[in-house]
């Protein structure tokens, strides 16, 4: 990791791609009798990622869940580009970035557990929510202040728009 602040590579981002369980949810399921698996989101990380999306940035999300109802909230929101169920992350990364043209200096990827981490060491500035684990934790160079579902999704979104000047809190976006 090098010497360089976090807030050194905000202005420079332009897209933004998370995992899901324990950076988008909290990372607990609630299951069903009938075998579903139930997840929360945060309503103010669904609105920092449709604000984001709205201004232009890139949003991807990849992860190793497949839920559908995941996908349908997502969707919901306007990003188009989901890859679940995604073991090896680093090959969705790869035909994410290849397929749009995009630089890994201009990536900013939230995880918050090991199968991230190869990821996470690609991109130009790897975060994780506060209660992610050590691992991830050490191969950050931001770690909100937020645990994942809680707005640590919200939290880094905001920084980098605030910075780009792309943040003002009077939006007219409409969001679910």
């Amino acid at each position: 990791m090098d010497d360089k602040s976090y807030k050194e590579y905000l202005e420079h981002i332009t897209t933004f791609i998370f995992d899901v369980d324990g950076v988008l949810t909290d990372g607990t399921v609630t299951i069903m009798t009938n075998g579903d698996m139930l997840r929360r989101m945060n309503i103010k990380d669904g609105y920092a990622l449709k604000t984001a999306k709205d201004a232009g940035f890139n949003i991807c999300i990849i992860s190793g869940g497949s839920n559908l109802g995941v996908q349908k909230r997502l969707e919901g929101l306007g990003i188009t580009d989901i890859y679940l169920g995604a073991h090896n992350k680093i090959e969705q990364y790869n035909d994410y970035l290849e397929t749009n043209d995009i630089s890994a200096d201009q990536v900013l990827y939230m995880g918050d557990d090991i199968p991230d981490i190869p990821v996470m060491k690609l991109v130009g500035l790897a975060t994780c929510p506060q209660d992610a684990v050590p691992e991830v934790k050490a191969v950050s160079k931001y770690i909100s202040h937020r645990h994942g579902g809680k707005g640590a999704v919200r939290d880094i979104i905001e920084q980098v728009m605030k910075v780009q000047d792309k943040w003002d809190g009077n939006f007219d976006a409409k969001y679910d």
